[in-house]
């Protein structure tokens, strides 16, 4: 196996694509930042470190998110003025002529910001880590699957385009946000991360107080939940595990966006699990996220029952209640019933 730092490096992105990118940064008369719905760790570190660069050398640059922050997270914009919701993204879009999209394959995945992202009649850039990115929506993407995450992705963006030249703050983002989609360096992880995270420590980003406000700064309700939670929880004959979380679950343990981050990823602890499904209730619809061992692919799973899709180890989607199930008690029969590995 070929673990060459470099030729995996040359094979993120081309020259003439940073090129490109360099000519419409530079030329912008303003530059929104958007990203995906329900934003994670990755979402926001790459949105707000790309913020604060462009900001750096003096690029007015605005980030905006369709809807309120998880709280665990939402220190990754300590100090950083954001748009949160529609209220505002209008008057961004009129002053901005460049729209920068990160960690998402398309505009679809927007949520509230798509129809309004769509009538954007600028130049449109695409900065991504997914499979499958919408092509015909941007006039520049940069997207590979081969990578962490966009953070990590839009760390050595930035390093090509600006050298040594990086906001300090900006790294520290990047680094959360690599943390989070790599699970702590528990998935996803290739040779670029760990040269990424070897520079950025020795840039002096505290990774030490990253770790503790991601994993050390919950509320008790998450271990409550989360006990609750796993004591309920299913396996199944060939090692797939789930979970269920109705809505009525959620406002009992008086959980906050964000808190049960984390959970998909506990019963593969467990020697017989090789598929973990996590769902939660919103609504008429339930998030699904999934996580696997080697061997057993989330994504074509993800794609094929749950309408999603992602990477081979880590992915999600969703289930509709009146359209792929009866009701949040149906969604154990689905599982049940559709789900083989």
């Amino acid at each position: 196996m070929n673990y060459n730092i470099l030729a995996k490096f040359a094979r993120m992105f081309k020259d003439t694509d940073i090129a490109l990118l360099r000519t419409l940064i530079g030329s912008s008369d303003g530059v929104l930042i958007a990203t995906h719905t329900h934003p994670d760790g990755d979402a926001l570190g790459s949105s707000a470190a790309l913020c604060l660069q462009l900001r750096s050398k003096g690029i007015r640059a605005v980030v905006a998110y369709p809807e309120p922050l998880p709280p665990t997270i939402s220190f990754v914009l300590d100090g950083l003025d954001h748009i949160v919701g529609a209220e505002g993204l209008g008057e961004a879009m009129a002053t901005c002529d460049t729209l920068i999209c990160t960690d998402m394959n398309g505009l679809d995945r927007a949520g509230a910001f798509e129809d309004a992202l769509r009538s954007f009649s600028g130049r449109r850039i695409l900065i991504d880590h997914h499979l499958n990115p919408h092509l015909e929506e941007f006039d520049l993407v940069i997207s590979t699957p081969e990578v962490s995450s966009a953070s990590e992705l839009e760390y050595w963006i930035l390093k090509a385009l600006y050298g040594t030249e990086l906001d300090f703050r900006a790294l520290y983002c990047l680094m959360t946000g690599m943390t989070t989609d790599t699970n702590n360096f528990a998935n996803s992880v290739f040779p670029t991360t760990l040269q990424m995270a070897g520079e950025l420590l020795a840039a002096g980003v505290d990774r030490d107080d990253i770790i503790n406000r991601i994993y050390h700064s919950y509320r008790r309700n998450r271990v409550y939940a989360m006990s609750d939670i796993l004591s309920g929880m299913k396996i199944l004959p060939g090692g797939v595990a789930y979970m269920i979380v109705s809505s009525e679950d959620w406002l009992r343990h008086g959980l906050a966006e964000g808190e049960l981050e984390g959970l998909v990823n506990v019963p593969l602890s467990i020697g017989e699990v090789r598929l973990s499904i996590y769902l939660r209730q919103e609504g008429d619809v339930l998030r699904a996220s999934l996580r696997s061992k080697k061997g057993v692919s989330a994504r074509d799973i993800a794609a094929e029952l749950f309408h999603g899709g992602g990477h081979e180890n880590a992915s999600g989607g969703r289930l509709v209640i009146g359209e792929d199930i009866e009701s949040v008690a149906d969604a154990a029969r689905y599982i049940e019933e559709k789900v083989k590995i």
